[in-house]
């Protein structure tokens, strides 16, 4: 037996063993991108059944780009085809990214911290079968997800070559970012740092790709980011399969690079080493132990965010290119349907909202925190003295609440700025204006977290299925042209446009309302439950 052959001792029963006990935790990435893009097909002959209409579609799209950053190029929105591969090329590769990077760390890392993998080591298990088995299970997880989805949009009505090739993105997309992940779980010191070097590596070349799509930057910025490449297999406008030997070749030289660290490192340990703490901790109160907790994780969204409202910023000036160059929105504002100064306020509005949707996140990530530090055993130590557990979880609340409106504050002063220096007919506090009112829909989103880690931790999947409701009807809903009973399910849609001569503010009343109520139930909920249950 060979010393490379030793190492992988024990990885064909590790790996059914992981198959059947983790592999259902792919099993929603699977489903939310079969339901992304299977909709698409099925919806699109029913909202936009004739030319005119998919037109109107595509000059709505142009003087949007905002809706660029996210979904990426629209190519072709007069097909069924071709509306899907906008809609879910880009956004259902980075769930499936997601999927695979929660999966990689998770059985990897995760249980190197729990002490699992030290029970497993002590028995005939080499070195690098974890490695392996967490890497190949979410190699299946995205394979699954591309061929499920693929064959579901196929005969749900989309073309079979289209549809595959769509599929095939998702399991490229989550194949390389499971490297990702397998490189990040050797570097980090434990799950939570390899999980969000992954994850932040995943938002920036995401933020990345749509920024250069949105700017028409040259071609070679798109080539250079591997999310680029998937956007290069145009689905339904070209089917080009090759991109995708590129994001093979990455998944497999990452894979071998993650070996190699993983050979040289420490167990339970990562090559970038956890700064010890001081000898005797100068935490006092709840509320300082909340910051200590995010501390990292606060600072780094803070970076981002103002990065963010550079990227934003730099959008909302782009808004005269739009209205000058796109002869779609060209026909629309000669038809006298709209105005420039109504297209400027909605993409603001629009802009900001996103702004509020990616700030709810870190907001989300602070209440869920409680739960995981529950399942670590270390809040029972704590109410067991004179601490309260209202107080407790008041000082994560708190900080989530608070961190959330300086994000979104931040990023608005700086589009603020940046639109008042473009002349497109917006002052700094017309922006202001519009992101003071932004706020109250995050809070919202983030009350519903704090309803479910608190009340029923064990639904506390509900708070992100929130936020992506939000954000899907936030971009989306007025596209399709639903209901104002379904876009209001977004507390988004509540948002009035500050800068109107006679704002309607009963939305803001009402999202206050629904906050406070859900603050409500999970403070009650907290004080009742048990603690770690």
């Amino acid at each position: 037996m060979t010393a490379a052959t030793a190492t992988l001792t024990g990885a064909r029963p590790l790996l059914r063993a992981t198959a059947r006990h983790d592999g259902r935790h792919f099993a929603p990435w699977v489903l939310v991108v079969t339901v992304l893009s299977a909709s698409s097909v099925i919806v699109f002959p029913w909202v936009f059944p004739d030319v005119p209409a998919r037109l109107a579609l595509s000059a709505a799209i142009g003087a949007n780009p905002a809706l660029g950053l996210v979904f990426g190029p629209a190519y072709d929105l007069t097909t069924v085809d071709g509306f899907n591969a906008w809609r879910s090329l880009a956004l259902g590769g980075f769930f499936v990214a997601l999927g695979a990077v929660l999966t990689v760390t998770r059985t990897t890392r995760a249980q190197e911290d729990s002490g699992q993998a030290e029970l497993l080591a002590s028995g005939v298990m080499g070195r690098s079968a974890r490695l392996l088995t967490g890497v190949a299970v979410a190699l299946a997880g995205s394979l699954a997800a591309g061929v499920v989805a693929g064959v579901v949009t196929a005969l749900c009505g989309g073309a079979w070559e289209a549809s595959l090739l769509l599929g095939a993105t998702f399991t490229a997309s989550g194949w390389m970012f499971a490297a990702v992940a397998a490189v990040t779980a050797q570097l980090g010191s434990d799950a939570r740092t390899a999980s969000s070097l992954a994850v932040g590596t995943l938002g920036v070349l995401y933020l990345a790709r749509g920024f250069c799509i949105s700017l028409d930057a040259p071609t070679w910025t798109v080539w250079a980011n591997p999310l680029g490449w998937m956007l290069e297999t145009r689905p339904a406008t070209g089917d080009h399969w090759a991109p995708l030997l590129l994001a093979v070749a990455l998944t497999v030289a990452l894979v071998a690079v993650a070996f190699v660290l993983q050979a040289r490192r420490d167990f339970g340990q990562g090559s970038i080493a956890q700064r010890p703490g001081p000898a005797r901790g100068a935490t006092r109160g709840p509320l300082r132990l909340a910051l200590r907790l995010g501390r990292a994780t606060l600072v780094t969204w803070a970076i981002a965010f103002a990065a963010l409202g550079v990227v934003f910023g730099y959008f909302t000036t782009s808004i005269t290119d739009v209205l000058s160059g796109d002869s779609g929105v060209q026909q629309i504002l000669a038809s006298g349907a709209t105005s420039p100064e109504a297209i400027t306020g909605a993409f603001i509005r629009t802009v900001l909202s996103l702004v509020g949707i990616i700030a709810a996140v870190p907001g989300i990530q602070a209440v869920v925190r409680v739960r995981t530090e529950e399942l670590d055993d270390r809040v029972e130590p704590l109410l067991a003295g004179a601490l309260g557990r209202g107080r407790y979880y008041a000082s994560h609340v708190a900080v989530a609440l608070t961190a959330v409106t300086c994000y979104v504050l931040g990023a608005g002063v700086v589009v603020a700025v940046m639109a008042s220096r473009a002349d497109i007919g917006v002052t700094v506090e017309d922006v202001l204006l519009q992101t003071l009112a932004t706020v109250p829909a995050v809070w919202t989103v983030v009350a519903v977290s704090v309803a479910a880690v608190g009340a029923r931790p064990a639904a506390a999947l509900a708070a992100w299925a929130g936020l992506v409701a939000s954000f899907m009807l936030t971009l989306l809903g007025p596209t399709f042209g639903l209901d104002d009973w379904v876009l209001g399910i977004s507390p988004f849609w509540h948002v009035p446009d500050a800068t109107a001569a006679a704002p309607d503010w009963t939305g803001l009343g009402w999202l206050t309302l629904v906050t406070a109520g859900l603050v409500a139930v999970g403070f009650a909920g907290f004080r009742r439950r048990d603690v770690g249950r």
